[in-house]
């Protein structure tokens, strides 16, 4: 079946407003027009979608079924175009990083590979890698795991061990290492993600306050409310004379990834692969 993605999308802004006129002013169209493509698209489909009443419009229960395949029908479309209109300009790309990871050799080796291609970057929150690249917002993310991975395509650039952050009179400052175990009645501040939770906390409970972003973390564990395990060497921390860092033992350690669109044959993407495992690898 021929679909005229047109008439799909009128479908789910009329879903969305459950009113005709509403409806037919958010797609910039009149009612009568719109009733006709509504028509049009039910006439193809051999069901109704839609039943009028006094108070706007209801959903049948074949247009209940419709809507989640009209959606996602309709941002397929989306990505198969951003992912053409890449492929046949070749000449941007976009480059995503999270808090204390340093892109910029990889970033000027492909600049000066590829003098002619706009080449940008762009700081991310640590839970974005999978939603920026698969909405087009980037073509490339240097992250650490864990984060969601389907649909990408992920290279291990290099492992960070991971140390305990405490105040500097903390009673574990000052010792030359410590385990999980040390850590019992500790808190550890946790976020929303149980896998960053089960990563970060590493079998200490992660009970403390509710955190978003890496600052707010380290200022949790200044202010005494709270340790923390992070990444080693912390470039937000090294400033801090108030905070310090002890070996962690038995633990895994941070990967640092690069991350793409699986499927991505963007050449600056490819040549961008090759310097970032050339010089963020370890």
């Amino acid at each position: 079946m021929d679909f005229d993605l047109r008439l799909v999308r009128c479908f789910t802004v009329l879903a969305e407003h459950r009113h005709f006129g509403r409806a037919a002013a958010a797609l910039h169209t009149t009612q009568p027009s719109l009733s006709r493509q509504l028509h049009r698209l039910e006439q193809q489909l051999g069901a109704r979608l839609l039943n009028r009443t006094p108070h706007g419009s209801e959903l049948t229960e074949a247009g209940e079924v419709f809507l989640p395949q009209a959606k996602a029908l309709l941002r397929a479309a989306e990505q198969a175009a951003a992912s053409t209109r890449a492929a046949a300009r070749p000449s941007r790309i976009t480059i995503g990083y999270i808090t204390n990871i340093i892109v910029t050799p990889a970033v000027r080796e492909l600049r000066h590979r590829y003098p002619e291609a706009d080449v940008r970057t762009v700081h991310l929150d640590w839970r974005e890698p999978r939603e920026a690249l698969l909405g087009h917002r980037v073509d490339a993310v240097v992250a650490r795991l864990p984060f969601p991975t389907e649909r990408l395509r992920v290279t291990v650039l290099h492992d960070e061990p991971r140390v305990l952050l405490v105040p500097v009179d903390h009673r574990l400052a000052g010792k030359e290492s410590v385990t999980v175990d040390d850590l019992a009645g500790e808190t550890l501040p946790r976020s929303t993600d149980p896998d960053w939770n089960a990563f970060w906390a590493d079998g200490a409970k992660a009970d403390g306050p509710l955190i978003d972003s890496v600052e707010d973390k380290i200022e949790l564990v200044a202010s005494g409310q709270a340790v923390a395990i992070i990444p080693a060497p912390s470039g937000m921390t090294a400033f801090r004379d108030d905070l310090t860092t002890v070996a962690l033992h038995g633990v895994e350690p941070s990967h640092v990834v690069l991350a793409t669109r699986a499927g991505d044959r963007n050449r600056l993407v490819a040549a961008f692969r090759k310097a970032a495992e050339a010089h963020l690898g370890k």
